[in-house]
């Protein structure tokens, strides 16, 4: 779904670097994340609370290498429905994240309706869900899919929202190195 809404408070540029520095390692401790940005650990955590309130921060992911965990095989599933009523596209929705090999699925604008990505453990896994789970749906018109032959990890969301100064100092944050590019 869309998220339409504005954010409630405007990112500063110390909220941006917070924003670019956990998107780049989610793993950095309070007092990493702190010195990284120039704040005392107190402010900071402050901070990363607010951003996790305020819906921007939605959470922190581990990266599992597939094929450690069995999931030999990824591939990305294109749906048309039959149907594209609100309930039609919410149910269908529900129903491929209850499925364990479903890593995201994306709802689209166009000739296509849904982009599924998959993770099974061989060819014949891939066929059951494609045929058995996906396209044996009453509401589902056609299912292609496409192997995956590799993937890498971007450097995240883009911070597009329009970075304020700080509410402290901006001089002295600029002096410290503050930089809310990633």
């Amino acid at each position: 779904h869309l998220r339409m809404e504005p954010i409630m408070k405007p990112l500063d540029r110390i909220d941006v670097a917070i924003v670019n520095a956990l998107q780049n390692d989610a793993r950095l401790s309070n007092k990493q994340l702190a010195g990284r940005v120039g704040l005392a650990p107190s402010c900071c955590l402050e901070r990363v609370r607010r951003l996790r309130d305020e819906g921007v921060l939605r959470g922190f992911h581990a990266e599992v290498d597939p094929a450690a965990v069995g999931a030999n095989l990824e591939a990305m599933i294109v749906i048309r429905m039959k149907r594209h009523g609100g309930a039609v596209v919410e149910a269908f929705e529900r129903a491929m994240l209850e499925r364990e090999e479903v890593v995201a699925i994306y709802h689209l604008a166009g000739a296509n309706d849904f982009l599924m990505h998959v993770a099974v453990r061989d060819p014949e896994h891939l066929r059951a869900i494609a045929v058995d789970v996906v396209s044996n749906r009453p509401d589902v018109r056609d299912v292609e899919t496409a192997l995956i032959f590799g993937r890498r990890r971007g450097r995240g969301i883009p911070v597009y929202a329009a970075a304020t100064e700080p509410r402290r100092d901006a001089a002295a944050g600029r002096r410290r190195g503050i930089d809310s590019r990633p």
